[in-house]
């Protein structure tokens, strides 16, 4: 059977051309020296180190790019706003970057706030580029002006139920997630992939965003006495979590999603941490001998500041790559039109990792990769669930 990336390679679209109304045609946020982009996320509160990490990751892209000359000559620069990951504050950021006249709206963060501005960027006739989320609601139906760079939460769940049940026989598995867009659209997807195993949930809990208020959740679930506990939320909740069903010794299986923020996961964690699995969209960013990480690492050092590879900021420095390499594709006289045409035609491989866009296609990555919390607090990759 061939690849989907196989099929879509080297397939024309005139999704783009359709997609952008004439007065987006102008080249908004280009001038003959630079090009500026904007990035609607959280940089305060119990979730930043996840806008905080895109936005690194991000910047140093284009730091690597500029070094060498900019793209075509022009230099890549970033305004970023912070929506403290509330969908009405994302409005507020969003419309705020378009005033603004940027080219693109890049790396924004969350499930709830990239499904409450998407649309402002498509009425405005902005791309959409590169959204920290796994949301299905970004992807089918497809969106022409949105470019997603990771693999979706259908694909990472899958992941966790075949995983559980193959390598560890679960029967009996249980979810905590927070009760938003995000969490129900992991929720989802934990249901499709146990739906086809003929299984259901044995609990469900649930907790607010932007809130650590996880007790109810631990004592609904725990009732269950589950053999796993898959995890739909960012780094503090869930590290909140964990811990308190270590200190009752209630001890599962804990699996997480991509977004969870697996750095900040483990450094709330500690010694706690250890056995923790966590779903990734992309490589062990402290692996230098996959081509496109050692780039990333090089590039997050010229940043300075002493930042540390991480999930996130390899994960934004990607949603970077993917921007410039489709700014080159479309050549010097870019507009919004020409570069989506450019970027959803055709596949890229940035050495280690490949992204794959076509018609009606706007799923960058499929991969999902299994990791670890070692005893050392480092993750480490693992191919199955072992005891």
């Amino acid at each position: 059977m061939l690849n989907r990336r196989d099929l879509l390679s080297g397939l024309a679209t005139g999704a783009a051309a359709s997609f952008f109304p004439l007065g987006a045609l102008a080249n908004v946020g280009v001038s003959a020296d630079a090009i500026v982009l904007g990035q609607a996320a959280v940089f305060e509160g119990p979730a930043s180190a996840l806008g905080l990490g895109m936005r690194d990751g991000l910047l140093a892209a284009f730091g690597e790019a500029n070094a060498k000359g900019g793209v075509h000559g022009r230099k890549l620069s970033l305004i970023a706003e912070d929506d403290g990951y509330e969908p009405n504050r994302s409005i507020d950021a969003t419309k705020s970057l378009i005033a603004k006249n940027v080219f693109a709206l890049v790396g924004p963060v969350g499930t709830p706030t990239s499904m409450a501005t998407h649309a402002l960027a498509k009425d405005a006739g902005l791309p959409f580029i590169g959204p920290f989320t796994g949301a299905e609601g970004l992807r089918d139906p497809y969106l022409p002006h949105v470019v997603n760079v990771r693999a979706s939460y259908f694909q990472e769940t899958e992941v966790w139920i075949e995983r559980l049940t193959q390598d560890r026989k679960a029967a009996k598995i249980a979810i905590f997630y927070q009760d938003d867009a995000f969490g129900r659209a992991g929720l989802a997807g934990v249901k499709k992939a146990m739906d086809a195993r003929k299984m259901t949930l044995a609990a469900e809990g649930t907790f607010e965003r932007n809130t650590v208020n996880v007790r109810a959740a631990l004592l609904e679930i725990r009732k269950a006495s589950p053999d796993a506990v898959v995890m739909v939320g960012p780094y503090k909740p869930c590290a909140e979590f964990i811990k308190l069903c270590k200190q009752v010794k209630f001890e599962p299986v804990f699996m997480n999603i991509s977004f969870v923020g697996s750095d900040a996961l483990a450094s709330e964690l500690g010694a706690a941490g250890a056995g923790v699995y966590v779903t990734q969209v992309v490589p062990l960013p402290t692996d230098t001998g996959i081509p496109v990480v050692k780039a990333y690492q090089a590039a997050l050092a010229a940043l300075g500041g002493d930042k540390k590879p991480g999930f996130v900021s390899l994960e934004g420095y990607l949603v970077g790559r993917t921007v410039i390499a489709g700014l080159e594709k479309a050549g010097k006289d870019v507009s919004r039109q020409s570069f989506m045409a450019a970027l959803t035609n055709g596949s890229f491989d940035f050495g280690g990792f490949k992204l794959g866009f076509g018609p009606n296609d706007n799923r960058g990555s499929d991969d999902v990769y299994l990791t670890v919390i070692g005893a050392d607090g480092q993750f480490k990759s693992v191919s199955s669930l072992t005891a």
